[in-house]
């Protein structure tokens, strides 16, 4: 088998990831609830690696909230941050994570938003877009760091620095971008970043951070039992408290840690160098292909490791269908995403999307390509 649906989820997972959720299950006692032995030590694995995170993007241990996925911690950023009659901006290139929340909203009469063009390859029209959008109620600017679909990277540090500029909030969506690029919410003026731990930080399925500035404050999406101020009816004010309200899931959360450890290790610039160059080699390949349409951008630098493409005549999930056959996972349709689909005008036939991690080769690439000529030539 040859796996690449890395932007969905990594695989494999590094062998301290599966250590670290073993030593979790192992210890299961609740972090945070109890005073006994086996409490406190899952209380100290647990702020471990909300210590580890923090470090990791810039923040303070206390703002690292864990969740059970980004689509968890955008929800709750988005609805903890918005009030009646507020004005949100987002981009094109949006996830369903951000696009439903925003079009709830607005349905339920709650804000209104606007999207704010991306034209890839030029930063400062992108930050014109978003700046245009602007108005006197304007109160959030939320955007995906990197598209899911076509991997196109947005000047998120640009962003921060307009929205700080004008006073508003910024969430950022780092699904495809947390372990791959480096992120500093502070550098960047992100108020909410929202990642998984599964994709680029090589954790458990199920697991997810919301790390927050030391501006930012929110009302909490999900009210319930926190381990502290068990004698007051309101949900408690400090963090991460606020934001978490039930038991932790510390296998996953270890495994988090772990993954983290293993990022580091290899070091962030290195794996983006590693697969940037697979995918380089990738994108020669596939555009002297004929009947090949390219979707991303053969600027590796610009992106992250992902390739998007069609071939002519085929939708997009008959062929990841002829490419599983021959044992090669990719994903293909519409990734979750239809605003990014309709900004590229690819909603009828979808896309096929090819994402690398750092445990593929250059002979997963050739096989690849081997079994997309044979589609072509069939």
């Amino acid at each position: 088998m040859v796996y690449l649906d890395n932007a969905a989820t990594t695989f494999p997972k590094p062998e301290c990831v599966t250590q670290a959720v073993l030593r979790g299950m192992r210890l299961s006692a609740n972090p945070g609830r109890s005073g006994h032995l086996m409490s406190r030590r899952a209380s100290e694995e647990v702020f471990a690696v909300r210590k580890k995170a923090a470090e990791f993007f810039g923040a303070s241990p206390d703002r690292v909230i864990f969740t059970q996925n980004c689509t968890q911690s955008l929800n709750t950023a988005i609805n903890g941050l918005v009030r009646q009659g507020d004005h949100v901006i987002t981009s094109s290139l949006e996830h369903n994570s951000v696009m439903r929340v925003l079009h709830r909203l607005q349905k339920d009469g709650v804000i209104t938003y606007d999207t704010a063009q991306v034209y890839e390859g030029d930063d400062e029209r992108t930050l014109a877009s978003f700046e245009e959008k602007i108005r006197k109620n304007t109160s959030v600017i939320v955007c995906t760091h990197a598209s899911n679909v076509f991997g196109s990277v947005l000047p998120v540090e640009k962003i921060g620095m307009l929205a700080k500029g004008y006073g508003l909030k910024f969430i950022v969506d780092g699904a495809q971008s947390a372990g791959v690029l480096p992120i500093d919410i502070k550098k960047m003026n992100i108020d909410a970043l929202c990642i998984p731990g599964h994709k680029g930080l090589y954790g458990a399925m199920g697991t997810g951070l919301l790390i927050l500035s030391e501006r930012c404050s929110m009302r909490p999406l999900i009210f319930g039992g926190t381990g502290s101020e068990s004698l007051n009816p309101d949900q408690p004010d400090i963090y991460p408290d606020r934001l978490e309200s039930g038991t932790l899931n510390l296998p996953g959360i270890m495994s988090i840690g772990a993954g983290i450890d293993f990022v580091e290790g290899r070091e962030i610039k290195q794996i983006h160098n590693y697969e940037a160059q697979l995918c380089r080699e990738l994108y020669s390949y596939l555009r002297n292909i004929k009947g090949v349409s390219l979707l991303s951008s053969a600027d590796s630098l610009r992106t992250v490791p992902l390739i998007a493409f069609n071939c002519k005549g085929l939708h997009s999930e008959e062929v990841a269908e002829r490419l599983d056959r021959h044992g090669i996972c990719v994903r293909a349709g519409y990734h979750c995403a239809f605003q990014a689909h309709k900004y590229r005008k690819t909603s009828e036939q979808g896309a096929v999307r090819v994402s690398l991690g750092v445990f593929n080769t250059k002979n997963d690439v050739k096989k690849f390509i081997n079994c997309i000529n044979k589609i072509e030539k069939a």
